[in-house]
């Protein structure tokens, strides 16, 4: 189970981000504990204004929980988990709010605590958090017998494709995964050693290398988006410095967008609107199927627990009965039968308890695979597109070095000495005009 963490400020907008339907399949507000209010909104705010009897600016310490992709976690794993770092980070009776999230076929968990101590009006401090659920993490999958992922077990193999949330938007916008992006830069990288051959591995794969607005190397694509090349390489600036050299050498963004625009046919420019029609028609396909999974599956839920609750109210009707008033009750307190049913209806509660959560478990656990199954189907789509892309952007790298080699002018033979030294030829001024017109369109006559 990875554990990410922040110390943070801006309750309001946390808890909008963890109550957005739209972003996930179900969200559902577990527990809030230490708050007066009975919302998750109302006890951030609870939360502020506690803090602003002190210097706390991050009054929240907001950890997110996120099992393996296929794995079925039961509320008491998460919860465990949740104790085990309130004891390691010393947020024990601190008021606290668990939201859980399904969304892509995966459930994982959000817990926010207040940091602020309402009986001294200090806040809790953190030191080395990060290394403490790293350790926490580590232990979970141990405990668990979860395949640990290889940056877990050590730092250095943590995966070179991790891309911020402006990569993953500008992969949208360009229609390739981000992962594809980032890993076909560092593949360009890896078997380049200069400015002209880094240059000639990107333009492969189109992508242009330019000069950016800072003088930085940027590539850009045929869509004209524009990647940092330190960025998506996942490279010091510097690095990228001291092996491509002066950045002042390429052109700049606009000559670059203006030379693919020219370059590109309208053939090209077919295939790429069909393909991105073909991936739109099967994603809306896709996504109106996931709508009417989900809702069906809020249904379920609700249906479940709207008879869980008419269950628990007649269960507890039925053990109260059992507790006699007036003086009936009095003979079950002296013959010791009181004490003894009351033990029972505890007991039973319990076990009804233990029941509702598992059907619900069930529910979910069934639910979760179903979604899997249908996100799959979404996954096998997004690849195909994605590597239908890929082909494109190939395609349309071939084609503009295609143009290039035949738009190069054409290089006069070499004169031999005796020519160099013969005098020239002298000629009118309207003669020499006349040439010189004619061997300019000669030059712009591109050859067949």
């Amino acid at each position: 189970m990875i554990l990410k963490a922040s110390q943070r400020g801006g309750g309001g907008e946390l808890a909008r981000h963890l109550l957005r339907l739209d972003q996930n399949e179900h969200v559902e507000v577990h527990e809030l504990r230490g708050f007066v209010a009975d919302d998750l909104r109302g006890a951030f705010q609870e939360a502020y204004a506690l803090s602003k009897g002190t210097r706390c600016r991050q009054f929240l310490f907001s950890l997110s929980l996120n099992p393996p992709q296929t794995a079925d976690v039961p509320e008491k794993a998460f919860k465990d988990a949740i104790r085990t770092v309130e004891k390691e980070l010393g947020l024990i009776g601190q008021p606290r709010a668990i939201v859980f999230h399904e969304k892509e076929g995966r459930r994982h968990a959000h817990c926010v605590w207040s940091r602020i101590k309402a009986d001294t009006m200090t806040a809790v401090n953190l030191p080395h958090f990060k290394m403490k659920l790293r350790d926490i993490s580590r232990a979970l999958y141990v405990k668990h017998n979860w395949r640990m992922p290889e940056g877990l077990v050590d730092q250095r193999d943590r995966s070179s494709l991790n891309f911020t949330r402006e990569q993953w938007q500008q992969a949208k916008r360009a229609g390739l995964d981000p992962k594809t992006i980032k890993s076909l830069f560092q593949q360009s990288w890896a078997a380049s050693d200069s400015l002209a051959s880094f240059s000639r591995a990107l333009e492969e794969k189109g992508f242009w290398l330019a000069q950016g607005d800072r003088r930085g190397f940027v590539a850009v694509d045929f869509r004209g988006e524009v990647y940092s090349v330190a960025r998506t390489v996942g490279t010091p600036t510097k690095t990228v410095n001291a092996r491509l050299g002066d950045s002042a050498k390429l052109p700049s963004v606009e000559q670059v967008k203006a030379t693919i625009t020219q370059k590109m046919t309208e053939a090209i420019r077919a295939d790429i609107r069909t393909a991105e029609r073909a991936f739109a028609e099967q994603s809306t396909g896709l996504a109106l199927k996931r709508r009417e999974v989900v809702s069906q599956q809020r249904a379920e839920r609700q249906k479940l627990k709207e008879q869980q609750e008419q269950r628990r109210v007649r269960e507890t009707k039925e053990r109260a009965a059992r507790l006699h008033t007036g003086m009936r009750g009095l003979w079950q307190r002296f013959t010791g039968r009181y004490g003894k049913i009351k033990r029972e209806n505890e007991q039973q509660a319990q076990q009804a308890r233990l029941r509702d959560q598992g059907e619900k478990e069930s529910l979910i656990a069934k639910q979760l695979a179903d979604r899997r199954t249908l996100q799959r189907d979404i996954r096998e789509a997004k690849s195909a597109y994605d590597q239908n892309m890929k082909e494109l952007y190939r395609d349309v790298a071939q084609l503009t070095q295609t143009q290039g080699q035949q738009q190069t002018p054409v290089q006069e033979p070499s004169r031999s000495a005796a020519e160099k030294e013969r005098p020239p030829i002298q000629l009118n001024a309207d003669r020499t005009s006349e040439n010189t017109r004619s061997e300019g369109r000669g030059r712009r006559r591109e050859p067949k």
